[in-house]
């Protein structure tokens, strides 16, 4: 176990050690156990956290408002657009001000080419940690918590094969950051990583060199596919999502555009069984019902979408109480 984290930013899992993640785990694993039992765990008590909002959020701004209540702490709701952020505020004056207010500033800015930077400069400004809640290249915990819930489930990722794909989703052109931190997280962890997707949906050249780097030193392998099923063949983990072509285009109406090509890249019942028998089916969700993914697999007994969900919660919580 790691200690010494207090303070740090946590705004990408490399700028982590593989042992400060697996403190993390640690950690979650214990805080989920306290919680189960009852156990009061205040450990943030009379702490505060400002949550920093330029995009809409479910499952993310309850965890982490949920989490800080269980840690004794505060969490403040921060909508940009109600704030001042919209008529000039800067970067560095949030950082200056919300880090002398409070003992935490979590962001989630997911526009392309502004959120990371974004946060990278609250965090040069702030006396106090910077927590990424998503930006347009990075969402570190929700790969975190697809981690706990990988090893509640598996067990140890080493040698195991995830299928991180893409699938078509109408609603809107969703950021790349879900399967950036995901490659480059579970090739750190030994895993055997297939990331399947369309040629215009390609990842950026510097985050695959780096998580075929990761993979070579973890004994696992990166692996890239553009056939939809082959992805899914002897995987024991398998990961369909969409995301954006922003590598291809900027423009969201050509995005759509392109995305519509590949409506046939649904997760159903036929793809799971190509899969290992003993397969599970995760998602960060929201998903397009129906067309990224069908109800009788986002229901059905391979799918593991909630404890997934709700291994966000404890993975934030330990990360505010090892930082905070």
């Amino acid at each position: 176990m790691r200690t010494g984290l207090r303070g740090r930013d946590l705004i990408t899992c490399e700028e982590w050690t593989k042992g400060e993640i697996d403190t993390v785990m640690e950690v979650a694993l214990d805080l989920k156990r306290r919680r189960a039992l009852g156990q009061p765990h205040a450990l943030l008590e009379d702490k505060v956290l400002a949550m920093l909002f330029f995009f809409s959020s479910t499952r993310t701004r309850a965890s982490f408002e949920a989490g800080m209540a269980q840690l004794g702490g505060h969490a403040q709701f921060i909508e940009s657009k109600t704030t001042q952020i919209a008529h000039g505020d800067t970067a560095k004056e949030i950082g200056e001000i919300l880090g002398r207010y409070n003992d935490g500033i979590a962001i989630r800015h997911v526009d392309w080419k502004v959120g990371n930077g974004y946060l990278r400069e609250v965090a040069e400004a702030s006396r106090v940690p910077v927590l990424n809640m998503q930006c347009d290249l990075y969402h570190p915990f929700q790969a975190l918590a697809d981690l706990l819930t990988i090893i509640e489930e598996k067990g140890d990722p080493r040698g195991l094969t995830i299928d991180v794909s893409y699938a078509y989703a109408a609603s809107y052109q969703k950021p790349m950051s879900v399967p950036i931190s995901l490659i480059l997280l579970l090739t750190r962890f030994g895993a055997n990583v297939r990331l399947t997707r369309p040629p215009e949906f390609r990842l950026h050249t510097e985050f695959m060199d780096q998580a075929a780097g990761y993979a070579r030193a973890s004994g696992g392998s990166l692996e890239v596919l553009e056939d939809f099923d082959a992805g899914f063949r002897g995987a024991d983990v398998v990961y369909p999502k969409s995301w954006g072509c922003l590598l291809e285009t900027d423009d969201a109406a050509a995005s759509a555009t392109i995305s519509k090509k590949y409506t046939d890249w649904i997760c159903d019942e036929r793809r799971m069984g190509l899969a290992a028998d003993d397969a599970i089916y995760m998602h960060c969700l929201p998903a397009d019902r129906g067309i990224e993914v069908t109800d009788a697999v986002i229901d059905g007994p391979q799918s593991v979408v909630y404890d997934e969900a709700e291994n966000r919660l404890h993975v934030q919580k330990a990360v505010m109480a090892l930082t905070m």
